[in-house]
Formats: structure tokens, sequence, C-alpha cells
């Protein structure tokens, strides 16, 4: 007699302001995962992190789900778990805690300059595609406009504001953290505990595509990457 193989329910959850495509490359085996893409919800008016993270958690239609998020959304999934029952918690490019946000952020949160950001200035992305001279310069324009899709001024500035006033002052140990040693965005000497990927970027899940599809299984199967005696 065969016995059927339980499958895992995957949410992804991506950064700021992108959208589930940072995701395409990503392929788990169908036969273990099915996975499933969370998407940015406008915040509502006034609303807190954790009534966004009740709100999200709405879409997550499975018992005992993997989270995964990247950046913000590793955030965001962290926030999920508090209300949910998960298999693993994975954040990828992301923090666990205030300790781990570079200074400039909790300088931003400490003196609130980062409510003069103008968020509109991600419209320029599209400006940015029709200039750009050089085929670098044409890539990246095209990277930018195809990732970075939700332009919405609201969901900007909340989200602006809740990365660099998260209220985390202790690291959840049971979150799995999956970080590039090239990420400037939130460099990694202020990281503990973690995967490294090196030469990782903070894009990393878009262009170190083939890394996550290697190890990704283990990682969420085992929790670690088991190395070989």
């Amino acid at each position: 007699m065969t016995v059927k193989k339980e499958i895992l329910h995957v949410y992804f959850m991506p950064g700021m302001a992108a959208n589930s495509s940072i995701f395409e490359h990503i392929k788990l085996p169908h036969d273990q995962f099915q996975v499933h893409y969370l998407k940015w919800s406008i915040p509502e008016e006034g609303e807190s992190l954790k009534d966004y993270a009740l709100r999200m958690n709405k879409f997550v239609k499975h018992k005992n789900p993997v989270l995964i998020g990247v950046s913000f959304g590793g955030v965001v999934v962290q926030e999920m778990s508090k209300y949910l029952e998960v298999y693993r918690l994975i954040i990828i490019s992301s923090v666990k805690c205030r300790a781990e946000l570079p200074k400039r952020m909790r300088f931003a949160a400490k003196t609130g300059i980062f409510r003069l950001l103008p968020v509109g200035l991600l419209d320029f992305v599209d400006h940015f595609e029709k200039i750009a001279v050089g085929n670098f310069l044409k890539k990246r324009a095209k990277l930018y406009r195809q990732y970075l899709s939700i332009r919405d001024k609201r969901y900007l500035r909340w989200a602006i504001e809740n990365m660099v006033v998260w209220n985390c002052n202790e690291a959840n140990d049971k979150v799995i953290h999956i970080h590039g040693d090239k990420d400037v965005i939130f460099p990694i000497r202020y990281i503990q505990n973690y995967i490294n990927v090196k030469g990782g970027t903070h894009v990393m899940i878009i262009n170190r595509f083939r890394w996550f599809n290697k190890h990704l299984p283990e990682i969420i199967l085992k929790g670690e990457i088991v190395k070989n005696k």
C-alpha cells in the first residue's frame, strides 16, 4: 500500500512595494510543497501592524503553513505568526528584532525623519526606464518596474514607518533567517543566528534563485542545511 505524502503549504510574502513576481524563479518540488503567494493590501487609515497581520492571516487557508517573507515581508510574517500555528517561519534579507536594524533606521525612528521621505519618488521608476542609457541601466530600470509595482502612497508611508519603528525588542528563536553577506539594506554585521548566503545581496531572492531552489526544500523540512559529514 502506497502512503501518500503530506503536502506542505508554503506562503510567500514579498518585500516592501514588491509583487509576487520576485518569486517567479523559485521552484519547490510539487510532490512535497504547494506554493501560495500573498499580496500587499492597502492598509486602512491608522491601521496598526498587528491589525494588518490579523487581516493578512485571513488569506492563509491551510493549517500549519510555512510562512516565508522577504525584507519588510519578513517582518509581516513574523507578526502574522503570533496568531497562527505555523510549521516553519522563514525570513529572507530581513531582521528579527530592532537590534538587527542598521543604525540609520534606528536614528530615523528616534527622530521621526522617515516621515519626510518623498514616497512619490517611486513614480520616478517609470520615467527612469524611458531615459535609461546603456544596457546596465536599462536592465536595472526594467527590473524596478517589473518587481516594484506597489505605488500607493498610503501603503508606502505605512510600510516605511512600520519597518523603522517595528516594536520587537527580542528575536523569536523559532525564526529561520536566511541572509546575504553583501546585503547593504540590512548589513550582515547587525544580524545574529542566520544561514549565510555568500555574495548574497538584498535582492538575492531574484538573482540567487538557484541557491534557494537547491537549499530551500531542506531548510523547510529540517530547519537547516544539513552539511555532508
